[in-house]
């Protein structure tokens, strides 16, 4: 399964989404027409005059009956889109969710956020919100948003009492397939046009409603006819649109339930839980109104209905286990304990801070080697499909981190000053400037709190530094707009102090940034556009050089060839340049980022080859190189997994 094709597919089911429910609204807006025709037309049914007779002399009535039918689910539609524009969280919020704070002492939120955390990390995006539906017992999850930044992952209590910790990373691998393939906009697009259709049918059940407390039953009758005649029209376009949900969703969620197999390289996680959902007598329903989410759930959230949004529970378990049979749901259902896991959850933490006070020595930044022969090709191919060693390798990097850096990261109040700290010169006297600007713009406690932090860690290694600012990200969102726009130019401050911009910096500011653009307009993010490589040469060839460059900064030679290697696998015919030198180099990949990022998801995946070539020229990836393939491709809404930096 590739990223880029599956975000390239979800591009053009957008469209085709979008054409059947026109024809849906259209459907609907001729029965309205009827039915408007048949009640109030004049002398249509009684003269018996054909029915193009009876259409055109009443074109004054069908026009506007259209005009406000079209107008009713139009604004009905985008009044529920901009109820959304919160994204992911708002939809968790509305179906009852409540916030997992990654301070929390309960050991199965606690558990439940260390996977979510591990997983984003793993796979090179920032970490969701996570929510859990407090009053829900069924087994069930969801992840929306419009795009990575924004994005929420939310689970039942029920699945926290009932799944170990190796099925409900299975669940939360489920929901990270759909968030790299692209799902999420789709989906929560869906609700919004389904909501419009859906509006018809309310305000028919509104009439129906009125027209019982109707004083006068003879003066009733014709208010319950038309409204029947309305709930039964809205039906119609709320028919084909779970036909539509069903349609697409139903494989979508085998891919995803194969994406958390290769994820975990653990079937019987996942497995495991679509067992339960079979054993448990309320499996994976939800009390809430699940009408809306439905197709966005990890398992169905209603009971029978017709064009379910979901394959058949028996088909996905034995899609990963052929050998599994329904009489094994009872011998599951004898197993459950409601208590069973917090206790796991317990030891689970337990073992997990013995381990962290053995301070076991690592294997290279990461502790994961990699082939060098296959390093471009494994770079490509990871993208959107991380797999277990990438858990592994965020865990430990997460393990590593200062205990007080961890805790200023996962704290609403401190988690701008962990980006604060991250910016911080080894020049004391620039250093000093810069703890200037932060109480000028924060205050004098967080100056005093990024003070306390360096003297708490003086140092941090190169590798842990995208992984703390990426934890520090889910708190950094939840502040007002305001004082996110005052930490991008914060933080645009600090890295001009020296005059000069490292790489390290410019991946900071950049990934930062870009990642709050996103949450500012949730809806106006996108994934990819419409544009090609060749109408974008100019810009890819500065992108490639600036990386090329940075690769290989004391090695001219190196650094010509390693860009030549790169621009052959994206040109053809190519001037070669004497020199990889970009003058202004932060603004010259700015502008050519700002480009690129309008490519096709087939044109990038093309593009992040290119880039792996040249990264793995000279057999190893430098710190520089890993940091600017982060923000290239957190800038381009590619999620790039963990690699380690050193090859062994």
């Amino acid at each position: 399964m590739n990223f880029f094709e599956q975000q390239d597919k979800a591009r053009r089911q957008t469209k085709f989404l979008v054409f059947l429910f026109v024809l849906a609204v259209v459907a609907i807006i001729m029965a309205v027409n009827v039915l408007v025709l048949t009640l109030f037309g004049a002398h249509a049914a009684t003269t018996g005059a054909p029915a193009g007779e009876a259409w055109r002399s009443n074109a004054g009535l069908i026009f506007a009956s259209t005009l406000i039918t079209g107008a009713v689910i139009g604004l009905a539609s985008a009044w529920r889109s901009l109820q959304l524009r919160g994204g992911g969280g708002e939809i968790a919020r509305q179906l009852g969710g409540s916030l997992v704070e990654p301070d929390t002492r309960d050991p199965l939120r606690r558990r439940l956020h260390n996977v979510v955390e591990e997983m984003a990390i793993a796979s090179g995006i920032p970490v969701p919100e996570v929510y859990v539906l407090e009053h829900e017992q069924g087994i069930n999850a969801f992840a929306a948003g419009y795009s990575t930044s924004d994005a929420a992952v939310a689970v039942t209590r029920g699945t926290l009492e009932s799944l170990d910790r190796d099925e409900l990373q299975g669940v939360i691998a489920h929901e990270f397939a759909h968030i790299f393939n692209g799902d999420m906009r789709l989906n929560i697009r869906l609700i919004g046009v389904l909501f419009g259709i859906l509006v018809i049918s309310i305000i028919g059940r509104r009439l129906l409603l009125s027209a019982r407390f109707a004083r006068d039953s003879r003066n009733a009758a014709p208010a319950v006819l038309i409204g029947l005649a309305v709930v039964i029209i809205g039906y119609v376009g709320l028919f084909f649109g779970r036909w539509i949900k069903a349609a697409v969703s139903r494989q979508r969620e085998f891919l995803a339930d194969a994406s958390a197999v290769q994820f975990t390289r653990h079937p019987d996680g996942i497995g495991g839980a679509l067992k339960k959902i079979g054993a448990l007598h309320h499996g994976s329903f939800l009390t809430a109104d699940s009408e809306e989410v439905g197709h966005m759930l990890f398992a169905r959230g209603m009971g029978y209905q017709m064009f379910a949004t979901h394959p058949p529970l028996e088909q996905r378990i034995k899609a990963i286990d052929p050998g599994f049979h329904p009489d094994q749901f009872k011998e599951i259902a004898e197993q459950l304990n409601r208590h069973a896991q917090a206790r796991k959850a317990e030891a689970e933490e337990a073992a997990r801070a013995a381990a962290e006070k053995k301070d076991e020595p690592r294997r290279g930044p990461g502790g994961l080697p990699l082939d060098p022969d296959n390093l471009a090709e494994s770079m490509a191919e990871t993208i959107g499909q991380p797999g277990l060693n990438q858990v592994f390798l965020a865990a430990a990097l997460a393990a590593a981190i200062p205990k007080p850096l961890e805790r200023a990261a996962h704290s609403d109040e401190w988690s701008q000053e962990v980006i604060c700290y991250l910016l911080l010169d080894d020049d004391a006297e620039i250093r000093e400037q810069q703890l200037l600007m932060i109480a000028k713009a924060l205050g004098s406690d967080s100056e005093a709190q990024v003070r306390a932090l360096r003297e708490a860690a003086p140092e941090l290694a190169p590798e842990q530094r995208l992984p703390l600012m990426e934890m520090a990200f889910p708190a950094i969102r939840r502040h007002p707009p305001d004082q996110l726009v005052d930490l991008m130019k914060l933080i645009d401050d600090l890295i001009h102090a020296d005059g000069r911009i490292d790489v390290f910096e410019y991946a900071m500011a950049r990934l930062v940034s870009s990642q709050i653009q996103d949450v500012l307009n949730p809806s106006r993010a996108r994934a990819g556009g419409s544009k090609k490589l060749s109408a974008l040469a100019k810009e890819a060839r500065t992108l490639l050089t600036v990386l090329a460059h940075h690769g290989h900064r004391d090695q001219p030679d190196e650094a010509r060839a390693a860009l030549a290697v790169g621009l052959g696998k994206l040109f053809d015919d190519v001037d070669y340049p004497a020199s990889t030198e970009v003058p202004e180099w932060p603004d010259a990949l700015d502008r050519a980022l700002k480009a690129l990022d309008g490519l096709r998801p087939l044109e990038k995946e093309r593009l992040v080859a290119a880039m792996s070539r040249i990264v793995q020229h000279d057999g190893q990836i430098v710190a520089a190189e890993m940091e600017l393939m982060r923000v290239i491709c957190g800038v381009l809404h590619v999620p790039l997994p963990l690699l380690d930096q050193n090859k062994d």
